[in-house]
C-alpha cells in the first residue's frame, strides 16, 4: 500500500499544505500566540521536512524530538484544546486540498500517537 505522502501528491502537496495549514493556524487565536516571534519560514521548513518523514516520505528531519521541541510552549500553558485545534486545522487543509477521508484520518491518528510527548507528559 502506498504511503500517505504519496497518496497525497508528495513534496508539492506537503509544501502547499504547510504553506495553507500556517495561514489557518496564524488566523487562529485558538493558537496564534504560540507562534509570536517565531520565524516562520524556517518553522514551515521543519514542519514540511517532519510531515514528509511522519507521512512516509524520505525522511530528511533533524529538528527535535516532539517532546524537547515543545516543553517550551507546554510551559506557556499549551494543552489538549491547543494540539485538538492544530490536528482540525491540518485535517481542513488536507480537505481543502483534496485529500482523502481516510488520509485526513490517518493523518489525525499519527498526531494523536504524538500527542503525550507534545504535551510533556
Amino acid at each position: 500500500m502506498s504511503s500517505v505522502y504519496d497518496r497525497i501528491g508528495g513534496e508539492a502537496a506537503v509544501d502547499k499544505a504547510v504553506d495553507i495549514f500556517y495561514r489557518k493556524v496564524l488566523a487562529d487565536d485558538r493558537v496564534n500566540e504560540y507562534f509570536d516571534g517565531v520565524d516562520m519560514d524556517k518553522q514551515a521548513n521543519k514542519q514540511k521536512a517532519f510531515l514528509t518523514m511522519v507521512f512516509g516520505g524520505p525522511n530528511n528531519y533533524t529538528g527535535m524530538d516532539m517532546r524537547e521541541g515543545h516543553k517550551h510552549l507546554v510551559a506557556r500553558g499549551l494543552n489538549d484544546s491547543h494540539v485538538d485545534a492544530i490536528i482540525e486545522l491540518l485535517g481542513g487543509t488536507l480537505a481543502d486540498l483534496g485529500a482523502a477521508p481516510s488520509d485526513i484520518q490517518e493523518v489525525a491518528d499519527i498526531a494523536n500517537s504524538v500527542r503525550d510527548d507534545v504535551l510533556d507528559r
